[in-house]
């Protein structure tokens, strides 16, 4: 089971570990309330999630693009 949950972790987009990080809440507290409002609000909440995975990764883009100005040289 725990590396089930290490698979997930890694390669699903890590917004629920970024904010935690963040915050200094715990991961498993915030998956927790997500999966709440997720059935509370009838999945609304997986909208504002897929945005943040998206921000995600294009902020990581960019600062690699930063950061090594001569890679497409």
């Amino acid at each position: 089971m725990n590396r089930f949950k290490n698979f997930i972790e890694w390669h699903v987009f890590g917004v629920c570990s970024a904010i935690g990080e963040k915050m200094g809440i715990a991961t498993s507290t915030i998956r927790k309330y997500f999966i709440y409002m997720s059935f509370m609000t009838f999945g609304s909440p997986i909208i504002v999630y897929l945005f943040v995975a998206f921000w995600m990764n294009i902020k990581r883009y960019i600062l690699n693009g930063r950061r090594n100005p001569l890679k497409y040289l």
